[in-house]
């Protein structure tokens, strides 16, 4: 699958696959910043990605990023739609500081991984009822032991 990238300032490399059986690939940084202890900070790469339709990129962590300098991807996981493709539309990666310190990033460190993920669109009706068994609620498979019922 071949995507189209849009490099918004030239110096800033092409994304790559690290080794032969990387599933994600590398996102950098495109800037130096610094983001403060316990905010959260949008991180331009200075790509635009044309992800193909039926098709997202996914944005996770990098395994050695929350040990290495205490960021996590702030959402999760982030998605970024095969419509966001505008002249614009650069990715940025939207990350938090965890420590009680500053964290300083430089141009060029990577940050987070891509990962190009096909899905599936669902179609939603409304039904009279919910069908199946009633299992219990958050933590019904596991040791969660239930309390009182929050306000």
């Amino acid at each position: 699958m071949k995507i189209s990238i849009v490099r918004l300032d030239p110096a800033v490399p092409m994304p790559s696959y690290q080794t032969a059986g990387s599933a994600g690939f590398d996102l950098a940084s495109s800037v130096d910043i610094t983001i403060e202890p316990g905010k959260i900070a949008l991180v331009p790469t200075g790509l635009v990605f044309a992800v193909p339709a039926g098709h997202f990129l996914g944005i996770f962590a990098r395994s050695s990023t929350p040990l290495k300098k205490g960021l996590v991807v702030a959402n999760g996981v982030g998605v970024l739609d095969s419509d966001y493709s505008g002249p614009t539309d650069e990715l940025k990666i939207q990350l938090m500081n965890i420590t009680a310190a500053p964290v300083s990033i430089a141009r060029g460190d990577r940050l987070a991984q891509g990962v190009i993920l096909p899905f599936v669109r669902a179609e939603f009706e409304e039904a009279a009822a919910a069908a199946g068994p009633d299992r219990g609620g958050f933590g019904s498979t596991g040791q969660f032991e239930r309390s009182a019922t929050v306000a």
